[in-house]
């Protein structure tokens, strides 16, 4: 995020009028000790929308990864969102969390103790199991937004229940960077292990004017990991063994030039087809059971001389006697339904 918008600083993309909606896709690189599907260079995808403080923008932001992970088919993630509020929301908060912190921090992971007293909020972000019974005993921050953060991320989950998009209310989702204000989200999958978040996101109004430039431009974004959404795209999709519609038996080398031919044109009608190698008519039709084929079409001098062609039906035994035109008409037909 932050070297998309020196890049749309330097370009001086803020100072074109409207929404600018950019995106990414390279290599990074992290210091955190590597964990499943998180290694030291890692490759990620992201998007940004700068120029609106709109709470629609960030649902729409929201709908697009929602969209992402629908078309790659994967369905069994959790949406959780949260509001950090704006600097003054977060200076009260966080005043809050210091004196909570007071008498638990010392209980608590050297991480934890640190920030404790240079920024309490930080504190939240912590993944060691055994602080997570005192983290989640603090107070939450939505009880220390102001009214207008309040009314923003109000309206931010009625443009998300207007989508149908289901989603968490996570008080202590407050991400891994302070630049962040306002809407944060992340999205959550169980093939991830403890660390179980695809992908993560939100607002970050303020970041481009502490980075030079003139004019506010405010903005919303969302990066994916492309290792860790390998691993939910592994356990959302299984391996469907693949259908034969058509094994041709060739009975001899001149039908065996005739089928590779016929089996082009067949091929052409979006129909897969295998040829046998020749050999017996037994052992063929073995072949073509054991590839659990739709049809079987035996091809021989006959059936060259006449273009007349039986094509039986596998499954329900049946068969018939096409011509050429019968036979492309057929697999054509074949195809319709099958994409209907």
């Amino acid at each position: 995020t932050a070297s998309v918008l020196r890049a749309y600083i330097e370009h001086r993309l803020d100072q074109q009028p409207g929404l600018q909606k950019l995106f990414y896709v390279g290599p990074m690189f992290r210091r955190e000790r590597p964990q499943k599907g998180r290694y030291r260079q890692f490759y990620q995808i992201g998007a940004e929308a700068i120029g609106s403080d709109s709470p629609a923008i960030d649902a729409e932001v929201i709908e697009l990864v929602i969209e992402i992970l629908r078309a790659l088919d994967i369905n069994n993630f959790e949406l959780l969102i949260n509001s950090v509020g704006t600097r003054e929301s977060r200076a009260r908060y966080n005043e809050a969390l210091r004196a909570e912190l007071e008498d638990v921090a010392p209980r608590m992971c050297e991480d934890c103790r640190r920030r404790a007293v240079t920024n309490p909020l930080r504190v939240l972000d912590c993944k060691v199991p055994d602080d997570q019974s005192i983290i989640n005993a603090l107070p939450s921050i939505l009880d220390y937004l102001d009214e207008a953060d309040r009314e923003h991320f109000r309206r931010v989950r009625e443009f998300l229940d207007d989508r149908h998009i289901a989603y968490t209310v996570s008080p202590r989702l407050v991400r891994g960077l302070d630049y962040y204000a306002r809407t944060t989200f992340e999205i959550t999958h169980g093939a991830l292990g403890a660390q179980n978040a695809i992908l993560g996101g939100g607002r970050y109004d303020g970041l481009a004017e502490s980075l030079g430039s003139k004019v506010p431009a405010p903005g919303i974004g969302f990066s994916i990991g492309e290792d860790r959404l390998i691993l939910a795209v592994e356990e959302a999709r299984t391996v469907q063994p693949q259908t034969l519609d058509l094994y041709i038996a060739p009975m001899g080398d001149a039908a065996l030039r005739h089928c590779v031919l016929l089996a082009g044109d067949i091929r052409r009608l979006d129909v897969s087809v295998e040829v046998g190698t020749g050999g017996k008519l037994k052992r063929m039709l073995e072949i073509a059971n054991k590839l659990s084929a739709r049809y079987t079409l035996i091809v021989g001098d006959n059936e060259i001389v006449s273009q007349s062609y039986a094509l039986k039906n596998m499954i329900s035994g049946e068969q018939e006697t096409l011509s050429l035109q019968g036979l492309m008409e057929h697999f054509q037909k074949l195809r319709v339904v099958a994409h209907a």
